[in-house]
């Protein structure tokens, strides 16, 4: 059993964080809207009132924040857990921030408490049963002493030092962000031309997007697009790749195109929606009637 402190009870934090009290560690957790921490309270896991009251006795602090606006609250803001953290405690980072903010959180961090990026591919299914891909950046050592905490939140892939994980993410995401573009768009190109849509979604499902087109072709179908990942999620992760390729240099093209198009998603209310919501706005599909459920 390890003591944790989770912080971050989002959409998948919830889910990850109820994996590990299941899976018998000690879990004092924390949210910024109180109330998702009712359900894991009732699971037996310890509610806090800060995040560095959380930190304040784990062996390990885990991080699941949308933004690196929220971790840098989260860590160094009034309550925050760099306050407490202190030698011998484990920082893992499971956010998609990107290398820059990992980079920035680490050198301030106190002196001997290490940071680990490790951020998740997958959506909420995943996250319930375990089955996140982890992309980790630590030392070797470090990531032995934590690999067998993330094993219970899916597959950790050590990818390098410190940084490596985030940088990873923002790859992994550059392709899902232009995925789903080009969903959309090949469905309104094939429209244009007389195909019918289920025709289209039929022989897509065979094309190199098809593991995408299978996952999101009932989204796209039923006009219902619950949020396994959010829309404005999948916009801000799109910045993270431009103004990471900005900073090296980069003549990226793609990115963004798929920012532009999930931005556009944004300004037309769909944030909230999964990030396939886009797929209709692409093609040109009245918006306003989108649903959730």
């Amino acid at each position: 059993m390890t003591k944790v402190a989770f912080i971050g009870l989002g959409l998948m934090g919830s889910r990850m964080a109820t994996r590990l009290i299941e899976a018998g560690h000690e879990l004092t957790v924390w949210n910024r809207t109180p109330e998702r921490a009712e359900q894991l309270a009732k699971l037996g896991a310890h509610r806090s009132t800060s995040p560095g009251d959380a930190a304040s006795d784990a062996e390990v602090v885990i991080t699941m924040l949308a933004t690196p606006e929220a971790l840098e609250e989260v860590v160094f803001g009034p309550a925050g857990v760099a306050h407490v953290l202190a030698p011998g405690q484990a920082f893992v980072d499971m956010s998609t921030v990107g290398p820059e903010e990992i980079g920035r959180v680490a050198s301030r961090l106190p002196h001997g408490v290490e940071l680990v990026d490790a951020p998740v591919r997958g959506s909420t299914p995943e996250a319930a049963e375990g089955r996140l891909a982890i992309y980790v950046g630590a030392d070797d050592e470090t990531y032995r002493r934590v690999e067998p905490l993330l094993s219970v939140l899916g597959t950790p892939r050590h990818v390098g030092g410190g940084g490596s994980g985030a940088a990873v993410k923002l790859a992994v995401n550059l392709v899902l962000g232009a995925a789903i573009g080009v969903l959309g768009e090949s469905l309104a190109l094939g429209e244009s031309l007389g195909v019918e849509r289920v025709t289209l979604l039929d022989v897509l499902s065979d094309s190199p997007i098809g593991g995408l087109v299978r996952a999101k072709r009932a989204n796209v179908e039923s006009r219902s697009f619950p949020p396994r990942f959010k829309l404005a999620l999948a916009a801000k992760d799109l910045r993270l790749v431009t103004d990471a390729a900005r900073r090296s240099e980069l003549d990226l093209r793609i990115a963004p195109a798929a920012q532009g198009w999930l931005e556009a998603g944004e300004t037309a209310g769909l944030g909230e929606l999964d990030f396939s919501a886009v797929v209709p706005l692409i093609v040109g599909d009245d918006v306003a009637k989108l649903g959730r459920a």
